[in-house]
């Protein structure tokens, strides 16, 4: 519903409203509230766990990287918003997320449909 979406984005507008913007990896992570010795309470997020890396993964498409490209490149081609790289991060098995594009011709997934997607993957080149 179009009158929702405007809502939402109004919201995430509002200092103090979300914690995260809607395109941040942390958006729908749990906050938690640690009180100080002093009694200050310090919200954090607590632990974001990722869906488990299916081999068989029926909604990825796959991409083959070409030389020159970064993770926000493919955060811009499959998600329209170079702040999007951490979806494909997450549906691969990388620690840095400079592990995606190091090597030209491997391929990595492309999640589609995964969770906080806006869009989905692409069939790559």
């Amino acid at each position: 519903m179009a009158g929702s979406q405007s809502y939402e984005s109004a919201l995430d507008a509002i200092p103090g409203s979300h914690p995260y913007p809607r395109s941040s990896r942390y958006h729908d992570a749990e906050i938690g509230v640690h009180i100080q010795p002093d009694g200050t309470p310090v919200r954090y997020a607590k632990r974001r766990l990722l869906p488990l890396i299916s081999e068989a993964d029926e909604d990825a498409a796959t991409h083959t990287v070409s030389a020159g490209e970064r993770p926000d490149h493919l955060g811009q081609r499959y998600f329209g918003d170079p702040a999007a790289w951490w979806r494909i991060a997450d549906a691969n098995p990388v620690l840095d997320p400079r592990e995606l594009t190091a090597e030209p011709g491997e391929e990595i997934e492309i999640p589609n449909g995964f969770p906080g997607a806006q869009g989905g993957g692409r069939s790559g080149r």
